[in-house]
């Protein structure tokens, strides 16, 4: 049975999680389409995430996907390194008074929760692995359960416990990336390699993620041995699309060639690899980005939160987090349901 019909799909597209730039509205466009929506709630509360998923319940009856970000309760209630003197010095001179949550994070478990009183179609998980209970449990309420990986040995541990697809996601893909051994950051590898290397060491279905912004690309990753793509990027300038306008502007500018198309893969703004458009924050802190002192995701992402919410407000897209993959200078100003159906058409 092919990952499309397990998940009661119409067209082999998944519409990529991206935690604060999702929304119900945009999860519910892809699915009503007959593609996999879905809403990243890794940073949201456990009563916004039971509420949004009412929502995109009560907006489509067909499946959606939630995704959650895996964190050990230490790592979400530890906030223990001090604010980096750069950061700091940042603060001082632009007035921003540092501010620092009593937590870095929201609990894991309580957001899990959530979807064992509230089951939904489909949910992902990133940064971590959950165990094979919790799986069978989430299965047991007619959730499938998808995995998220940067390489093949993270892929082969979600099939081992049950998982019913991984998404492998290349080094090209935008926002953080999923993983979470030492292998994945120390020598990140592309999308077609990681799609080859995985298919040699598990059969379990795969959802391909990084870079795809086309139908002759999804055609591609599934010549390469994935059953689905997952699009990220392209979703960002469309009209469901959850960002903020300047950031969206940043992305249309890069893709109009009235800026930099640069990305970068960076830890700059939490603590962990994420790729983003290249701009002054991450050219100006640069000299910091190999830093052992850096802290770690999630503690560094709090200490940072200031930075970027000031950023939004003042229109500054110099100094937020613009994540996007590499395949940003292709992406288009245009309603969600015109990009669907023009990746269809292109496959």
């Amino acid at each position: 049975m092919t990952l499309l019909n397990i998940l009661n799909l119409t067209h082999p597209i998944v519409q990529a999680p991206m935690a604060g730039a999702t929304t119900p509205e945009l999860a519910a466009t892809v699915s009503n389409f007959g593609g996999l929506g879905s809403l990243g709630s890794g940073m949201t509360t456990p009563k916004v995430l039971n509420s949004e998923i009412d929502s995109i319940k009560s907006l489509t009856d067909r499946p959606f996907m939630i995704n959650l970000m895996v964190l050990s309760e230490h790592e979400s209630n530890t906030l223990d390194s001090a604010v980096p003197n750069w950061l700091s010095q940042y603060y001082q001179e632009n007035n921003i008074e540092i501010e620092l949550p009593k937590q870095p994070a929201l609990s894991f478990a309580e957001q899990l929760q959530v979807l064992y009183d509230n089951p939904v179609p489909v949910v992902s998980f990133t940064f971590g692995i959950i165990n094979a209970e919790q799986v069978q449990r989430l299965q047991s309420l007619g959730t499938r359960v998808i995995g998220t990986a940067n390489h093949p040995l993270e892929a082969k541990a979600w099939s081992n416990i049950g998982a019913d697809a991984v998404c492998v996601q290349g080094v090209e893909a935008g926002g953080h990336r999923g993983g979470w051994l030492a292998q994945s950051a120390n020598d990140p590898l592309g999308l077609l390699t990681l799609i080859a290397q995985t298919r040699a060491c598990t059969d379990v279905p795969l959802i391909a993620a990084g870079g795809i912004m086309t139908g002759q690309a999804i055609k591609a990753v599934q010549t390469a041995g994935a059953e689905l793509a997952q699009i990220g990027t392209a979703f960002l300038t469309t009209d469901k699309s959850g960002i903020n306008d300047s950031y969206k502007q940043a992305l249309l500018d890069a893709s109009e060639g009235k800026r930099s198309a640069e990305t970068r893969l960076t830890r700059l703004f939490s603590g962990k690899q994420a790729r983003a458009l290249l701009n002054d924050y991450l050219r100006d802190f640069a000299q910091f980005e190999s830093a052992h002192e850096l802290p770690p995701y999630p503690q560094l992402n709090a200490m940072t939160k200031l930075l970027r919410a000031h950023a939004t407000k003042n229109l500054d897209a110099e100094h937020q987090s613009l994540w996007a993959g590499q395949g940003v200078a292709l992406v288009r100003q245009e309603r969600t349901i015109k990009l669907l159906e023009r990746l269809v058409k292109e496959s």
